[in-house]
Order: C-alpha cells, then sequence, then structure tokens
C-alpha cells in the first residue's frame, strides 16, 4: 500500500462517558456492537492504512436517546472532548461537531458553538431523526445557520423507522437505504437550491444513489411535470460529495465514477465501527481493483478533502 497521506472523512470515536451510557439511554437500535475504542489504538490504525488526519464524528444514534438540556450537554462534552484530540493531536484528528437533534433550537446553539468558538471543521448529521428526514422545514434553521457558515456537513445514516430483519444488523442494509432514502428527500424538497454554500459529504458512496439515480430522475418528471426536469434533478445529485467507506471494488466503483465527479469523492474507512481489518480490506481493494487513475487516486486520497476543509490545506 503506497503512503498516500490520506485525510478520513468518515471514521468514528467512542468517547468513553459516552460509550458507557449510551446502554441506559435508548442503546443502538441497529444491533450493532459498540466497538472499544481509544485515541492510540486509532492512531495505530490510522499509521497502518498510511492515513495523516482523522476527522472524527460520533455515529449513530448520536445523543438522541438523551433528553431536554441532558442531551444539549452530551452533545457539548463530546465536541469539547474531540477538540481536546485535535489540540492534543495537531494534524492528526478534525473534527465533525455533534448537535442535539431532534432539538432545533439547540442543534443551532451548538453548531454556532462548534463553528465559530472551537474550530470545528463541519457537523455531522444524521439522516433521519426520529423518522423526520434532513430535507423537512422544520430543520430550516439549522440549514440557515450551516449555509451561513459555508459549512461542511457529513451526513450519516441512522435507523430507520423499519423493523430490522432477523439477524441482518440495520448497518448492512438499512443504513444505505437511510442514505438514499434522505439524499432523495434533500434534492426533492429543494435543500441542495436554498442553501448552496453548505457542502455535504454522503456516506457510503451515497448508499444507492450512485446505482438507483435515473430511476429517480426520471420518474419523478414523470409524477411532477411543472417540477424539475431529469437533466435539472441529475445535476441536483451531482452536488453532494462523496466518501468511500466500505464502498470501494470492482463492481461497484465503474457505477459509482460514471456518476459521481472524482473530485467530490472523499477517502473514508468508517473505523472503529469498520474493524481495523474490514477497513483495510477496502482500502487495498480501493488502492488496487477500483480502476482508478493515480490522478484520480491522488484526489480521493488527500486532495479533494484539502480542497474543501481549509484548516487542513
Amino acid at each position: 500500500m503506497a503512503n498516500t497521506d490520506r485525510i478520513d472523512v468518515h471514521t468514528h470515536l467512542v468517547p468513553p462517558f459516552w460509550g458507557e451510557t449510551l446502554p441506559s439511554h435508548g442503546g443502538d437500535p441497529s444491533s450493532w456492537p459498540t466497538p472499544k475504542w481509544s485515541p492510540e489504538a486509532h492512531l495505530k490504525f490510522m499509521d497502518d492504512d498510511q492515513i495523516a488526519t482523522s476527522v472524527l464524528s460520533l455515529t449513530a444514534p448520536s445523543v438522541v436517546g438523551w433528553q431536554g438540556q441532558e442531551r444539549r450537554d452530551m452533545a457539548r462534552r463530546v465536541n469539547e472532548y474531540v477538540a481536546d484530540l485535535v489540540t492534543s493531536y495537531p494534524g492528526r484528528f478534525g473534527n465533525f461537531a455533534t448537535v442535539p437533534l431532534p432539538d432545533v433550537e439547540g442543534a443551532v446553539s451548538e453548531a454556532e458553538h462548534a463553528l465559530d468558538e472551537i474550530g470545528a471543521d463541519g457537523v455531522v448529521l444524521l439522516s433521519n431523526y426520529e423518522g423526520v428526514y434532513l430535507g423537512d422545514a422544520k430543520y430550516a434553521p439549522l440549514w440557515d445557520a450551516l449555509n451561513s457558515r459555508s459549512a461542511i456537513v457529513f451526513i450519516h445514516p441512522g435507523h430507520p423507522l423499519v423493523p430490522l430483519l432477523a439477524d441482518v444488523p440495520g448497518p448492512l442494509v438499512d443504513y444505505p437505504f437511510d442514505t438514499t432514502r434522505n439524499a432523495v428527500q434533500m434534492v426533492f424538497s429543494g435543500v441542495l437550491d436554498k442553501y448552496p454554500n453548505v457542502k455535504i459529504i454522503l456516506a457510503h458512496a451515497g448508499g444507492f444513489v450512485p446505482y438507483a439515480v435515473l430511476r429517480f430522475c426520471e420518474l419523478q418528471p414523470a409524477l411532477a411535470p411543472e417540477g424539475p426536469t431529469t437533466e435539472q434533478l441529475l445535476a441536483k445529485f451531482k452536488l453532494f460529495y462523496w466518501d468511500t467507506a466500505l464502498s470501494s471494488g470492482p463492481d461497484a466503483f465503474p457505477s459509482f465514477l460514471a456518476f459521481a465527479d472524482h473530485k467530490r469523492i472523499i477517502f473514508g474507512s468508517d473505523f472503529p465501527y469498520a474493524p481495523a481489518p474490514v477497513a483495510t480490506k477496502f482500502t487495498e481493494i480501493l488502492d488496487t481493483q477500483s480502476g482508478l487513475t493515480d490522478e484520480q487516486k491522488a484526489a480521493i486520497n488527500n486532495g479533494n478533502a484539502k480542497r474543501i476543509l481549509k484548516r487542513l490545506a
């Protein structure tokens, strides 16, 4: 594996105070086990996989299980914890800050604090909160705050309000489905038109979006002929950024690259929720089996991230 100084925009942390109290605050409905994590273990993984910087984010279910002021307090505590890691390990860690949705007022306040006061690189949002997706009008105050700051928004899938398949944890199938569902709703509801300054990264290569996008964009104008045309909808979907987490491979990447501009694709590992051997395997496949040119590899591994994450440039 070549030394490529990767910048990883899809990688998580498990703050001890969050992981220890998550079971008493609703647990993780996806049935995925919470991994053991430490900054030292994360740095070792990064060194093994030639990752220069990991932009840390709290994964689903985030702080949804806490209520009222406790939810706001937990989001603040997580963000301050990550800010301390960024300071303690210069250049190695970044921070996609957590906001206490579905509390919109609290989310606006925390986004402002994270972006304006502690230098977060962006924010992480889940694809849905209690079944309400991000294109819903209730989130307009948060999108206004993010748009005014030209913020980076990393959208990680949340657990959809559907029953799990027997013996199939949610992240295997339901998470890519929820990313797709949210992306379609955001495009159709006009989020990308109303908030053009926000740079939105979709996890896991956008779920099923690149594969099924023509279906969405051909059928919608037939149902709503007064709305955007197929070409206009396709152009809106192309405005997203995408990460590579758990999505590389000779079957997936040709379709992905046929739709997505490689200058909007950014490296992601999904460590530690993807165990190190799995994350490393997908990175090796990205390097050797995904049909990328050297120029595309350089852009995906670090060039595209440096272009939008100004602190890392």
